[in-house]
């Protein structure tokens, strides 16, 4: 992949423009680049990857990995289980395409010497769809490796890269077909004919017009994970009068406090008790096993602050004998949190707002600004449940019922954390941006995250990846019928 800047007639002329170098964009590069077809990269940042190049796995359904690994886990049932936990509500085609292709793009990513092998993504997850990169018996992040590969890839075939250039504009024709790319690259208009443009801007999880417009419960408080997009794809895309899909489903991701990964880690343990501003509990806490569902609580609460309640012997526990949840491959269950007890100090003393230690529960009642008598009769419930073995209001597993009795206490505030969004420009199961009237832009595609139709308002943990998964493939195949596209070629 070649690093380029505009020539001075600041006009270019080529097959296919991606505008935007994530997960999904570079799949399309270099799937449309083995198709024979010639390609131009525009990546409005420095930096190459987006928010795939921190992804940890990727799901896929009846992959060689899994078959040598005799776990058997095949397309059909994983379709039904995402559309059944959807209720039906997604585009079925669309999400079968993406299943359906899942399993061929693990093995061409094996093909350019990557090496998967298969985790749970929660305990007990059931089926094993979670694709981690692993080396020898190291299980890595996998979303930057990736990167790494399909940038090779693009260097190999000769793919053309404008960095910190954002694209514009969409250029059509009078009957309506894309016919290239508005950009603009340091301070100099570029503008590039084309047959076909591939939409993968990664979303706009940075705008927070657009996400006060179409996320009822967004606040500024909210915490973003990922990398900051402003929705450029969309707004192009709408411009020329594509169809939306989707619009208002963040990625929530669980409980962000501030401070040391560690705390991050306390702050979804199943075994510790959630309140919110007032004092009062509001979830099973043990649903951080799921914490894209458990942030569908947390973003309920008033300003959607939530705070994680424990005491000294729970904090000891996680020091010697391990956590029960953890939060990804960095902190498995089990994981021993040798440095808690310090960073805790460290972090009470540095963020007053965010963490208070205290003898009493009155002290954190005061610190919250909750009535200390709401608070102590929400512990004092919780308690009496601990000791009966059964959570009267919530249900919650007797297994996590853990009595708060033993000072000093701990509290950790936090607002939910999300990823960014999922959802927007409305595409088929070839990844073609449809108009109003549900009929394709001619030349126009789109991948990842700036699309809808393949995830419901709650993320399916049970299709542990998807996210990054979906970036893949419907990268790969966003870029096979472009390329078909360019070449005259039919989509079956």
């Amino acid at each position: 992949m070649h690093p380029a800047q505009p020539s001075k007639h600041e006009t270019m002329e080529t097959q296919i423009v991606i505008i935007g170098v994530g997960g999904a964009g570079l799949a399309a590069a270099v799937a449309a680049t083995e198709k024979g077809a010639d390609v131009i990269l525009l990546e409005k940042r420095r930096a190459l990857g987006g928010n795939s190049a921190m992804a940890e796995g990727l799901f896929a359904a009846g992959s060689s990995v899994q078959k040598r690994m005799k776990i058997d886990v095949r397309a059909d049932e994983l379709f039904k289980i995402a559309m059944n936990y959807a209720h039906w509500q997604l585009d079925a085609r669309l999400l079968r395409a993406y299943i359906n292709k899942s399993a061929d793009t693990i093995q061409w990513l094996e093909d350019k010497g990557l090496k998967f092998g298969i985790y749970p993504y929660y305990p007990n997850q059931f089926p094993f769809v979670w694709h981690c990169l692993k080396s020898g018996d190291t299980v890595k992040r996998g979303g930057f490796e990736i990167i790494k590969a399909l940038v090779k890839d693009c260097e190999g075939l000769g793919v053309l890269l404008f960095r910190e250039t954002g694209a514009k504009k969409l250029m059509t024709d009078r009957k309506g077909h894309v016919t290239g790319v508005v950009a603009v690259t340091r301070g100099k208009e570029l503008r590039i004919t084309a047959r076909s443009v591939i939409i993968a801007t990664g979303g706009y999880g940075g705008n927070k017009e657009l996400l006060r417009k179409y996320y009822p419960y967004y606040n500024e408080n909210m915490v973003l994970k990922g990398v900051p997009n402003k929705g450029d794809g969309l707004l192009m895309a709408t411009e020329i009068g594509a169809a939306t899909e989707g619009l208002g489903i963040l990625h929530l991701a669980g409980n962000s406090p501030r401070g040391a990964f560690d705390l991050h880690v306390v702050a979804e343990e199943p075994n510790t008790l959630w309140v919110n501003k007032k004092g009062e509990r509001f979830v099973d806490e043990a649903i951080s096993f799921q914490h894209f569902e458990s942030t569908n609580a947390l973003v309920r609460q008033p300003d959607g602050v939530g705070y994680t309640l424990l005491d000294e012997r729970i904090k000891q526990n996680m020091i010697e004998k391990g956590v029960i949840k953890g939060l990804g491959l960095k902190a498995l269950p089990g994981t021993k949190l040798t440095d808690l007890g310090k960073e805790l100090e460290l972090a009470a003393e540095k963020d007053k707002d965010w963490i208070k230690i205290a003898k009493s529960w009155d002290e954190i009642a005061q610190w919250m600004g909750a009535q200390p008598e709401v608070l102590k009769a929400t512990i004092d419930e919780y308690n009496a449940y601990c000791e009966q073995g059964y959570d009267e209001i919530f249900a919650k597993d007797r297994r996590y019922l853990d009595a708060l009795r033993t000072p000093p206490y701990y509290a950790l505030k936090y607002h939910a954390r999300y990823l960014g969004t999922i959802g927007g420009i409305k595409i088929n199961h070839h990844m073609e941006v449809l108009d109003q009237e549900d009929n394709p832009i001619p030349g126009l595609y789109a991948a990842g995250i700036d699309t809808g139709g393949w995830e419901s308002d709650t993320y399916c943990v049970r299709l542990a990846g998807t996210t990054f998964g979906f970036a893949i493939n419907s990268g790969r195949i966003a870029g096979e019928n472009a390329a078909k596209y360019v070449e005259g070629g039919r989509l079956s």
